[in-house]
């Protein structure tokens, strides 16, 4: 879960009053957030600008809540409600759907970039000097919005420039990576940007993202001074931003839309909490976008959700009322109009996760006190006991390991280049969740084997033979199902070393199907995971079991494995039932 460190000044300052230890561990509850340290606080003077309150925050789809104004802002908007001042944070730079506001200052998109790097959102700052606090807070929000919400900086990524250097209209273009030369920032001499990815440690840590572009993003001023190149590094120049700097341009670049201008308004909102003059820019784009081709960021694009009040007392177990419902939402930021029994939510500026009605059912839960929700003894008497499924794991499990395999645990999420790309799979039925907060969890699995060829991949320096399973579930797309996905019991197992073949498989599903007292038939298979010829599917009583066989040289070497491996995997439901 991300973690934050707020300086302790600044923090309640955007609170608007300071508070204690007890106090603030209750306040951070209707964050989903909790006190992790308070450095210094038996020492110094309170207020002191050393003193900072690290938070720990357990809600990963509330990227705004990951800076200290965003923080305090839900904190600030809660307690405020709490008292009887029902009001909430008014954001009136913000362009809109059919009301585009008129930005002071251009960015031209151009052609160049569509396939390298495509959507831009930027806006300027103006007001006051930036403080050491707030700019130390900025790097930490630049890098928690970029690293997590942003994917590691493949999908948003973050610069921040003095205004009063650059000459406007900024152009975004993409250029030939050994066409441009400028000095990054923590170096001294021009580099090209080819240089950059082999040199610099920034260049380093994310060349992965650019190194195999034809053409690489480039953010430049008028006069083709360079402002950065997206999203490796600013320039030592226009980049260089620093304390008692009053004017700032933060650009925001990325591959998806959505993403950039949420992250946009986050730190839009961020800034004009802290007392800045956030100034429009807009943005244009030579081909059409999902918000058109001429966009004035800060821009609004969230859709509003409806809510029953009968929905939300069933699922949260109490007796709530529209207005009821309604004034929990409005504590929570959210803007809530009442029709009849519905109550409509318009999600403020800086979120984006209300995917569905029990998304916002979640912030009315929030938006009471913990004590509104009366603890219960249980009505009912049950036992515990196993399941049937699970019963008949455990005697799978026991059959693999006297065959001499060991059991993995994994994780039931990962990333589309494990699961599809390397698999060699069209992934026509894997799921992928709507708002990820990282590649590496982005897709459900449908299939054990990209686990166990993850665990395979890193052990080559194990003594041979290695033999391993996993009893896990899977879960793809089927519109059989009323929810459109289907989720399975299944075992998945393989085995590497020199001669690792199709007959040694065959004996071990043979082996296992004795063993569970199930009668089998086999035919040849066509799952492009496997070599053709070489791999078999089971079945029982005319219903598909599963396959196994030799896996195929291109995934194996898709993993980096350099061993023959013979694998399968078994849907144990259906073995069960059949």
């Amino acid at each position: 879960m991300p973690k934050i460190e707020v300086n302790e000044r600044l923090f309640f300052s955007l609170i608007g009053r300071r508070c204690g230890r007890a106090e603030l561990e209750e306040m951070l509850t209707g964050a989903k957030a909790e006190l992790d340290e308070w450095l210094d606080e038996a020492g110094g003077a309170a207020g002191d600008e050393s003193r900072t309150i690290k938070i720990e925050l357990n809600d990963t789809n509330r990227p705004d809540l990951w800076s200290t104004a965003g923080l305090a802002r839900q904190l600030r908007v809660r307690e405020d409600h709490k008292n009887g001042l029902k009001r909430r944070p008014d954001y009136p730079f913000f362009s809109r759907e059919g009301e585009m506001k008129a930005g002071t200052r251009r960015v031209i998109v151009e052609e160049s970039v569509k396939d390298a790097r495509p959507f831009l959102a930027g806006f300027v700052v103006s007001g006051k000097e930036i403080s050491d606090a707030l700019l130390r807070d900025m790097i930490q929000t630049q890098e928690k919005l970029c690293w997590n919400f942003g994917r590691k900086r493949r999908t948003v990524s973050m610069g921040l420039y003095r205004t009063t250097i650059i000459k406007w209209p900024v152009r975004y273009r993409a250029v030939k990576p050994d066409s441009v030369r400028f000095v990054p920032l923590q170096w001294e001499r021009p580099m090209n940007l080819s240089e950059i990815l082999a040199e610099h440690p920034k260049g380093k840590e994310y060349a992965f993202i650019n190194e195999k572009l034809p053409l690489h993003p480039l953010l430049v001023d008028s006069g083709d001074a360079v402002l950065s190149y997206p999203p490796i590094i600013n320039s030592a120049d226009l980049g260089a931003v620093k304390v008692g700097d009053s004017e700032l341009f933060i650009e925001l670049t990325g591959t998806d839309l959505v993403s950039v201008t949420l992250a946009a308004s986050i730190i839009a909102c961020d800034f004009a909490d802290a007392g800045y003059t956030v100034e429009p820019v807009t943005v244009e784009y030579p081909y059409d976008t999902a918000f058109g081709s001429k966009v004035t960021f800060p821009y609004y694009f969230q859709t509003p959700v409806s809510v029953e009040a009968a929905k939300a007392s069933r699922l949260l177990g109490k007796s709530l009322n529209v207005q009821a419902v309604s004034e929990a939402l409005e504590r929570m930021g959210c803007e809530t109009e009442i029709h009849g029994q519905y109550v409509t939510v318009f999600p403020p500026e800086y979120r984006n996760d209300f995917l569905h009605p029990v998304d916002a059912i979640e912030d009315v839960m929030m938006g009471k006190d913990l004590s509104f929700f009366e603890p219960e003894r249980p009505h009912d008497f049950t036992i515990g006991r196993l399941s049937p499924v699970e019963t008949f794991s455990r005697r799978a499990k026991g059959i693999l390991v006297g065959l001499g395999y060991q059991e993995m645990i994994y994780n039931y999420l990962g990333s589309g280049k494990d699961y599809i790309e390397r698999m060699g799979i069209d992934g026509a039925e894997v799921i992928r969740i709507s708002n990820p907060m990282s590649e590496n969890f982005e897709y459900v699995r449908n299939s054990i084997l990209p686990s166990l060829l993850g665990s395979e991949a890193v052990s080559s320096r194990a003594a041979y033979p290695h033999r391993i399973f996993e009893v896990g579930k899977v879960a793809f797309l089927d519109e059989t199902q009323n929810y459109g996905t289907s989720t399975r019991q299944r075992l998945g197992f393989l085995v590497s070393h020199a001669s690792a073949d199709y007959n040694e498989a065959a004996s071990h599903v043979s082996t296992l199907l004795f063993y569970l007292s199930r009668e089998y038939s086999i035919a040849e298979g066509e799952d492009p995971r496997f070599i053709p010829g070489r791999q078999a599917v089971v079945s029982c009583n005319g219903r598909n079991l599963g396959v196994f066989g030799e896996l195929h040289p291109r995934v194996l070497e898709a993993w980096g494995i350099s061993t023959p491996c013979s694998a399968g995997e078994i849907d144990l439901e259906t073995l069960l039932e059949s």
